[in-house]
């Protein structure tokens, strides 16, 4: 994988509270171009608050979010859709059009940010199928596929306009085993090939570990260290210690997993 120092997404001290709840509380973070950062902690604890944070469908209450050194908060229109137009997104529930083709739903995002000739988009839309091995499938709906199919479907419609950074929530939501497995062997060829920086809020551990260069817990309403896999999983962070027990048990060492990081994933 391909990293450098630059910095594309950072939050400062951000906080968010909705009514008398506060979620985020002094949240800080940085992503470096080219990686992936794993965020993890328990239901309700805000990571897809995070998420919607550095999309720019939230704005803080205070903290600054800063997106290609782009202060979200202080962005005009114009400025926010350039910076969106490099994000693609895998959402939870993949959120595919079901009156839809998987064609069409794969070219929306072309169709709507590019003034590309239909000739261009088909090119742009079957090559991003077959990196999903989806050729032939063009002409299929929604209802019509399983989930892990969906799942593919939403991936080429993230990556369509080749983005410089992709937002993963729960991907794997709703897969068994071996279409999780599929899903992560996805998510490291494609990010090798084609370079993005990756964010992904996952309750998949230990396996999401696999993918990732950082890992951060959300719990408290912070983000409790931004860390490698390893230096997670040894941390003496009390609250880091007790998310690693409950989730892997009481020992835990990376080298002993059944799949090392970044070899074949579906085995």
């Amino acid at each position: 994988m391909s990293t450098t120092d630059e910095v594309v997404i950072a939050l400062t001290a951000v906080e968010k509270s909705f009514g008398s709840q506060k979620v985020l509380d002094g949240v800080s973070l940085q992503v470096r171009a080219g990686t992936t950062t794993v965020i993890v902690g328990g239901s309700g604890q805000g990571k897809s608050v995070i998420l919607k944070h550095m999309l720019g469908l939230l704005q803080p209450d205070a903290g600054r979010v800063e997106v290609f050194g782009e202060d979200l908060a202080r962005c005009d229109r114009r400025t926010l859709q350039r910076i969106r137009g490099a994000f693609g997104v895998l959402f939870q529930n993949v959120a595919l059009f079901d009156s839809m083709s998987v064609y069409d739903n794969v070219a929306l995002p072309l169709r709507e940010r590019t003034g590309e000739s239909e000739t261009v988009i088909r090119r742009r839309v079957r090559d991003k199928l077959a990196l999903m091995g989806l050729e032939g499938q063009e002409q299929k709906f929604p209802a019509q596929l399983s989930g892990g199919m969906k799942k593919r479907v939403g991936l080429a419609r993230a990556l369509v306009l080749d983005p410089k950074v992709v937002f993963f929530d729960e991907p794997t939501t709703g897969l068994d085993v071996s279409r999780s497995n599929e899903m992560y062997r996805l998510f490291f060829e494609t990010q090798k090939q084609l370079n993005y920086t990756a964010v992904i809020v996952s309750h998949d551990v230990p396996k999401i570990f696999k993918l990732s260069d950082y890992v951060a817990l959300m719990a408290q309403g912070r983000l409790q260290g931004c860390l490698s896999p390893e230096a997670f999983q040894l941390s003496d962070n009390p609250l880091i210690r007790a998310f690693v027990r409950e989730t892997m048990g009481p020992i835990y060492s990376s080298e002993t997993e059944e799949v090392p990081r970044h070899e074949t994933l579906s085995s």
